[in-house]
């Protein structure tokens, strides 16, 4: 089998698993497909670019198998062309499919080579209307906001209450909660007023919310 058939049979597999869990997004399915995934996977890893578990990226960022970007993406229905936050840049791959369904993207990640790595990939493929920023995310970007779309790539101990104040009425945030080992949950948070509605989508293993700008990498 060619990589080029290899490739259309495990996409077609991720679109049939997002379907089974509930996504129907005309609009998602486009963007990962304007998205070439395997731009954003390790030469080593590259076999394995559309299966689920998390892959390992640069220091500090695991790559992350499609199946959990895409959900985070695809959970969030706030109005067309959002403004959206990410909070853990990795390897820019969330960040570019985001940028396809947001009118504004600012992705932020603690680590300047994944920043520096993830720009020249988002540059190489034309999408212009994101800003990534080395920058401690662990208390968002306040003075960015408000946002329609959070998504953050790092596991809370609870629910991110501070996040609250930075959506906009309706909004959405996309968080992983759950213990820093082990298995957490891939809630979405709707605010609703002053608080969040919780719905929960899926279980996923992250690393935990880091503090501070990385001094080195």
């Amino acid at each position: 089998m060619t990589g080029a058939v290899a490739d259309r049979e495990a996409f077609a597999a991720v679109l049939l698993r997002l379907r089974a869990a509930g996504g129907n997004d005309a609009t998602l399915f486009s963007a990962i497909e304007a998205t070439p995934r395997r731009g954003f996977v390790p030469v080593q890893w590259q076999d394995g670019e559309w299966v689920g578990p998390l892959l390992p990226g640069a220091p500090g960022g695991g790559g992350g198998g499609l199946d959990t970007p895409a959900q985070g993406v695809a959970a969030p229905a706030p109005p067309p062309r959002p403004p959206a936050l990410l909070d853990g840049t990795g390897t820019g791959f969330t960040t570019a499919l985001l940028a396809r369904l947001s009118g504004r993207v600012l992705s932020l990640d603690r680590y300047r080579t994944l920043c520096t790595e993830a720009e020249q990939r988002l540059a190489a493929l034309g999408i212009a209307n994101a800003i990534i920023r080395q920058a401690d995310g662990s208390a968002g970007a306040a003075a960015d906001g408000p946002f329609d779309r959070i998504v953050a790539w790092a596991a809370f101990d609870g629910l991110p209450r501070s996040f609250v104040e930075q959506l906009a009425s309706g909004g959405v945030m996309i968080a992983p909660v759950g213990p820093a080992e082990g298995v957490q949950t891939l809630a979405k948070l709707t605010k609703l007023g002053s608080r969040f509605e919780r719905e929960d989508i899926g279980e996923v293993r992250l690393q935990p919310l880091a503090r501070g700008v990385a001094a080195t990498l």
